[in-house]
């Protein structure tokens, strides 16, 4: 496996990307809300005036978390439906024994489609998250404060779940792929909330199933994890109770060792996917 047959495979599944028509809809997507998250924040002062600092920081923070797991959404759905025909599409069509004819391994082939949607999903959440927080800065003068980070961990949740839609397009449809990740994806979101409510209820069986989902499949507690960093830091301390089992507000970030973890889930499942793409017929 040579590096330079890696680039021009991440090069190529760039170019394949921009031109499926997946990406148009996820940019109608994007548009249609970052057109209604800059309605919604433009309302609040005037639908709830009188609002303390404190008070307007909680709406800007709990709103801005919606509108990004909105965006995470459509990141999940974009990378699980481009995964699934970029690998499994190009198998079944042929397109990539034109490839494989040459001395290429297929590891090689993996790994440079894998870097392709890697780049495309970290574009597409700066360039979509930054356009988010500039709307909030002007239509509510909230800005988060570690941007970059949360930035960050939203693009690690994206390259879970492309690598997740990765392994599963060597096995199965292109389409079930992506069907069967973003099902996954709204599973763990859906058990890491019950989990955090079963910490605000002191019940430590309920709160286990958010973090064996976390473990599991790593995009719930990345973006937890996100959902802190756009939050203001001040405000788990003047409102106490209303982060107790809220879907859209977060107390913490996570370890190092779950960040850790999460890159060896990537590798492990990264490396499942080559030895399964490895053993598939063509």
């Amino acid at each position: 496996m040579t590096v330079r047959t890696v680039l021009t495979v991440a090069v190529l599944t760039l170019q394949e990307a921009a031109r499926r028509r997946v990406l148009r809809s996820l940019a109608v997507l994007t548009v249609l809300l970052l057109a209604l998250s800059a309605w919604g924040f433009s309302r609040i002062d005037s639908e709830f005036g009188g609002l303390t600092s404190g008070e307007a920081r909680l709406a800007a923070a709990m709103v801005l978390n919606l509108v990004m797991f909105g965006m995470s959404l459509i990141a999940a759905l974009g990378t699980a439906f481009l995964a699934g025909p970029t690998l499994a599409g190009e198998a079944e069509s042929g397109i990539v024994l034109a490839v494989l004819a040459r001395p290429v391994r297929r590891s090689a082939v993996l790994l440079g489609k894998w870097l392709g949607l890697v780049a495309f999903g970290g574009g597409f959440v700066t360039a979509a998250g930054l356009a988010q927080f500039l709307i909030v800065r002007t239509t509510s003068g909230y800005w988060p404060p570690e941007p970059v980070t949360g930035l960050a961990l939203l693009a690690a949740q994206t390259t879970v779940l492309l690598t997740l839609g990765l392994l599963l397009s060597t096995a199965i449809s292109p389409m079930a792929s992506g069907v069967v990740a973003v099902g996954l994806f709204g599973a763990t979101w859906i058990a890491g909330v019950v989990g955090v409510v079963g910490e605000a209820l002191g019940n430590g069986g309920v709160a286990r199933v958010g973090t064996v989902s976390r473990v599991l499949l790593p995009s719930d507690g990345l973006w937890r994890g996100a959902m802190n960093a756009f939050q203001d830091p001040t405000l788990p301390a003047q409102f106490g109770a209303a982060f107790e089992g809220h879907p859209f507000l977060s107390e913490s970030m996570p370890t190092t060792a779950y960040l850790a973890w999460t890159a060896l889930w990537v590798a492990l499942v990264l490396g499942l996917a080559a030895v399964s793409f490895q053993h598939r017929d063509l």
